[in-house]
């Protein structure tokens, strides 16, 4: 069973840093795409970043110059790192990966994980 796991969540002062992982477990699986996004009570899910296969990437206008995303194809794993946060981006946040597997191909997502920036 593919899944897809978030770490490195919690809570930091407004200035501060914290690095997001997402790692993707199971076997017999082929990741394309992967992104992050976050969602706030009452609020859609938005695009923070994705990245490419072949690590190309794309940023939502608020995160660009403060959060870089980047993946380790060796160990299936992305990650999200997020310098002079602002306590707008107080969220859930999530990863997306498009994958294929026996199945077939579709999107996964992680289970989510929560970031908190006090002011």
């Amino acid at each position: 069973q593919v899944q897809l796991v978030e770490s490195g969540g919690g809570l930091v002062q407004a200035g501060g840093s914290l690095r997001l992982s997402c790692a993707a477990s199971g076997s017999d699986f082929r990741i394309n795409n992967m992104g992050w996004y976050r969602q706030t009570p009452g609020k859609q899910r938005e695009l923070v970043a994705t990245v490419t296969g072949s690590s190309s990437t794309n940023y939502a206008d608020s995160v660009k110059g403060r959060f870089t995303i980047s993946r380790d194809n060796t160990k299936n794993t992305m990650y999200l790192q997020m310098n002079s946060l602002k306590p707008e981006d107080t969220a859930v946040y999530y990863c997306n990966a498009d994958m294929v597997t026996y199945l077939g191909r579709r999107d996964y997502w992680g289970q989510g994980t929560q970031v908190t920036v006090s002011s």
